[in-house]
């Protein structure tokens, strides 16, 4: 493996990710040869750094928009240099307008936003033009960096949820039903504060739990081999219960994980309610 230059951007950047000191985290890059995720390997199975998430945090400014209508659910983010610029009203409304074209237009990606169409004031321009406008007018670079389309359908019921003025927007998908969207709605809630990385640990690429694997058998050497494979299937499932939204424990109520919620309600209405899917956008990953 070649040598990557351990920088003090890369340092800092184990630091956010693992909790682990800089002096700690130097150490590792040096040793990982600046690979980042081998560096937070060795933390791991040296018993300094807890399981983490895949991406640091997010440095861009900028605001998540989210509209909902008839036949979809549209989010697209907006990133801007300065928070300050985010709270401007001429801002929050190209935001809200785009979320609106996302919805109402299923747009695909930011690239076939950027050419579409929308009118403003009399005038109709591609929406690149506009933002171009908006651009000169606030004196900032304003960039769109993603959309997505969650179409409406009458056997799914679908919750958002938009926490700190759209630095982070969630959203749950339930199966088997329309009317549950307070429902999908709380998981939302849930899924902002918790952050999952995977619905269930069916869903967990095989090379992951390998690695998890290895890193709890990392931890456990020297003890009698007859109760390895249970601590190490106790760290494994403790994983699951951390990363997937099925197996967490609902912040409302933690005497219910997610899947036990879900399941409790399909009970009561009756309904065959299935968790499908979840989104969660943080501003700027």
């Amino acid at each position: 493996m070649a040598q990557q230059p351990v920088t003090a951007a890369l340092i800092k950047e184990l630091r956010e990710r693992t909790g682990v000191g800089m002096g700690k985290c130097k150490e590792a890059l040096e040793g990982a040869k600046g690979d980042i995720d081998v560096a937070i390997s060795d933390l791991r199975k040296a018993g300094l750094a807890s399981a983490v998430k895949k991406e640091g945090r997010a440095t861009n400014e900028g605001m998540i928009g989210v509209a909902d209508t008839v036949k979809a659910i549209g989010l697209v983010e907006v990133n801007s240099e300065t928070d300050f610029v985010a709270r401007n009203e001429r801002f929050q409304q190209f935001v809200a307008e785009l979320a609106a074209a996302v919805a109402n237009d299923n747009i695909a990606n930011a690239e076939e936003l950027a050419a579409h169409s929308i009118s403003k004031d009399g005038q109709k321009h591609t929406v690149d033009q506009f933002r171009a406008e908006l651009v000169q007018t606030i004196g900032e670079n304003i960039q769109v960096r993603r959309v997505k389309t969650f179409p409406k359908k009458s056997d799914k019921s679908i919750g958002v949820y938009s926490h700190l003025g759209g630095k982070i927007v969630t959203l749950v998908e339930i199966g088997g039903a329309d009317g549950e969207e307070a429902l999908a709605k709380d998981i939302a809630m849930h899924v902002a504060a918790a952050s999952p990385d995977y619905l269930s640990p069916e869903e967990i690429p095989a090379d992951m739990i390998a690695k998890e694997r290895e890193i709890a058998e990392s931890q456990v050497m020297g003890k009698p081999a007859n109760i390895v494979e249970k601590i190490v299937d106790g760290k494994l499932n403790s994983f699951y219960d951390s990363s997937c939204l099925a197996r967490q424990k609902f912040i409302k109520d933690d005497s219910l994980t997610i899947a036990e919620l879900v399941a409790q309600r399909a009970k009561t209405t009756g309904k065959p309610l299935k968790l499908v899917a979840f989104t969660r956008w943080n501003l700027g990953q």
